[in-house]
């Protein structure tokens, strides 16, 4: 039997049974193989039955500048018009399908930083099992800051929940944070479940069933929020990555105004027309929202702070020596302490060492041994 028919197997069983406390262990054991076939299936042999395409190994496209942003959609919704007024980058745009076949990059420069933007060919239902070029296009997408997925103002929402799927199979979790969970493996004592929460989705009995699919008999789980029987999957596995996601509603100019207001209400949404290039602003400034990161100025000795080239660094990455090594990698070898100008400090200048915590529009400059 193939691991095609094997998934389906289980997602028919799994449709068939009841939710209830009596089978959530069952769901649970259900669910864990259906993790383990996916990643099967995503990373099959190399023999001759691979097939579907290969290897899930992404386009080859070196990645350029502060953050990469991914364009995810279906065929003809837009993605190109959108990259080509963005960048400026000629993405070839036609009145047929496909018209996209790699992946087409392009640079917005916004705020100093430059937000490297790439637009993927059109995926479709099933990608995420190898059809098309769907294992491309979704592995390259696991490696940018944000993703758009650009949706048809006119086609049926359901191609939101299509393409959230396919992203899902692959491994990605859009808009979500890793679960709070803490997992960690013994030599005995069997499997242990603790938790702060008054009444859990996760009971003893699906903790087992999942960690028994794995071959795991001996674990400590402590669960530090409400999680349910995927999140325990989801940790498991490892493999999982946590992209922010914009949806942006594309060719706006062909529905009314009460239908825009009730769009605009939504959460992660971004109402756009590529064509005629309204809210492209907007667009720009919810994907650095989105990308959450700062800019630091360098001030060279007896000179003034350089405005034009900041160093651009990830919100969770932000100490004066991450600034150093984000400019060299040698710097923190000379290193002797830190002048820093900005919202992060209370005095201007204030001395401080390494492991300093910068802010937006701070200005450093840096002093090293003698």
């Amino acid at each position: 039997m193939s691991v095609m028919q094997k998934i389906k197997d289980i997602e028919d069983e799994m449709a068939r049974t009841q939710k209830n406390k009596a089978t959530s262990a069952h769901l649970g054991s259900l669910k864990a193989k259906l993790a383990k076939l996916r990643r099967e299936l995503l990373e099959p042999s190399t023999g001759a039955g691979a097939g579907g395409g290969g290897k899930g190994e992404g386009f080859d496209v070196n990645k350029v500048g502060d953050a990469r942003v991914g364009l995810v959609g279906f065929p003809s919704v837009g993605k190109s018009t959108l990259l080509t007024k963005l960048t400026g980058t000629m993405s070839e745009v036609a009145a047929y399908e496909f018209t996209t076949l790699t992946c087409i990059p392009g640079v917005v420069h916004y705020r100093g930083a430059k937000i490297q933007m790439l637009d993927l060919p059109g995926i479709i239902e099933g990608a995420k099992d190898g059809k098309g070029r769907g294992r491309q296009v979704i592995s390259t997408a696991r490696t940018c800051n944000v993703i758009l997925i650009v949706l048809d103002c006119l086609k049926p929402i359901s191609h939101k929940k299509l393409i959230e799927k396919e992203l899902e199979g692959f491994g990605i979790r859009l808009n979500k944070r890793p679960p709070g969970i803490t997992f960690r493996k013994k030599d005995k004592g069997g499997v242990s479940l603790t938790t702060t929460i008054s009444e859990p989705k996760l009971d003893l009995d699906s903790v087992k069933a999942v960690c028994s699919e794995y071959r795991i008999h001996n674990a400590d789980v402590h669960l530090k929020e409400d999680c349910d029987v995927d999140d325990l999957v989801d940790c498991i596995e490892g493999s999982r990555v946590y992209i922010p996601c914009i949806y942006v509603l594309n060719k706006i100019d062909q529905i009314t105004m009460e239908e825009l207001n009730v769009i605009d209400k939504l959460p992660h949404y971004c109402p756009v027309c590529a064509y005629h290039e309204w809210n492209l602003d907007g667009l720009v400034e919810m994907i650095w929202d989105y990308i959450d990161v700062l800019r630091i100025y360098t001030k060279p000795k007896g000179k003034l702070p350089d405005y034009g080239d900041p160093v651009v660094l990830p919100k969770n990455r932000r100490t004066v020596e991450d600034f150093c090594n984000r400019i060299h990698k040698g710097i923190m070898k000379q290193f002797k302490y830190a002048l820093v100008w900005g919202i992060s400090v209370k005095h201007k200048p204030q001395k401080v060492g390494r492991d300093h915590v910068l802010d937006d529009e701070d200005i450093v400059q840096i002093v090293k041994k003698i």
